[in-house]
């Protein structure tokens, strides 16, 4: 009885918590000499999610923006049947000890998404039951349509992508980098002519790290009001993972309206 009370108050503690509010506070270091990132302290991204197949193939990330809710990236192709998302874990080899093995009832695509231009490139996943939240399952905080994130901004994104585009495997630990927001006119100059930058994507990176191969899907946050709030989902970038091009990411608050009528509805 006494460590059902205690698991009950961890419980009550962390959902008193509300979005965006780490148990474990992490200080991202603001610096453009970062190197592909860092490994993140187990709980400090609560709602960072790993999707994978039967075989624990993790193959995209994924955000937790509600109790049976997250946010993926459309490319991903996440399909009900075969594939499931785990929370709660930093290190993946730990997943059967520490994670939360969520079935997936329902994927809906973002109906804008367009494989060829990469716009809309969001997918949210419907959990078969609710998560259990605590110190290391809990949301993240979703921006109003009117929210602002000036260029220049440093956010954060973490997954489980390559570390260095020449390695063969993913690693097993979360990783976190601190990235500056990029202006759109900046990122065209960056990609040039023959990438199109339009307003439901946003850009961050291009000063020493970025997001890479097996990032797809997973958040970029940035803090505002000491929460953290899901700006953009990876989504596309260099396939060399150039530390001086910023990655692309969907724009959250351009499918807020969207993200809201389809869970209500749902």
């Amino acid at each position: 009885m006494a460590l059902f009370r205690l698991l009950s108050c961890l419980a009550f503690a962390a959902a008193a918590r509300g979005c965006g509010i780490p148990a474990i506070t992490t200080v991202m270091p603001i610096s453009a000499r970062i190197a592909n990132g860092e490994v993140a302290a187990p709980g400090s991204w609560p709602w960072q999610a790993s999707i994978q197949d039967r075989s624990d193939w993790h193959f995209c990330g994924g955000s937790l923006i509600q109790s049976q809710w997250v946010i993926t990236a459309a490319q991903c192709g996440v399909r009900a049947n075969d594939h499931r998302v785990i929370l709660g874990v930093s290190d993946r080899n730990l997943q059967l000890q520490d994670g939360q093995i969520m079935e997936i009832s329902k994927v809906i695509v973002h109906p804008q998404y367009n494989p060829k231009t990469m716009s809309y490139d969001m997918a949210l996943l419907k959990l078969e039951m609710p998560v259990t939240v605590n110190d290391h399952v809990s949301t993240v905080c979703l921006p109003t349509a009117t929210d602002l994130f000036p260029s220049g901004m440093f956010c954060t994104t973490t997954g489980w992508g390559l570390t260095n585009p020449n390695d063969i495997g993913l690693p097993t630990k979360l990783h976190q980098a601190s990235l500056p927001l990029v202006s759109k006119s900046e990122c065209e100059k960056k990609w040039g002519s023959s990438s199109i930058i339009s307003d439901d994507m946003l850009c961050a990176g291009g000063a020493g790290a970025t997001s890479c191969l097996g990032d797809a899907g997973s958040p970029l946050v940035c803090e505002k009001n000491n929460a953290w709030y899901l700006v953009g989902v990876v989504s596309w970038g260099t396939a060399s993972c150039n530390l001086s091009i910023p990655a692309v990411y969907a724009r959250v608050t351009q499918a807020q309206p969207w993200i809201d009528q389809t869970i209500a509805a749902n």
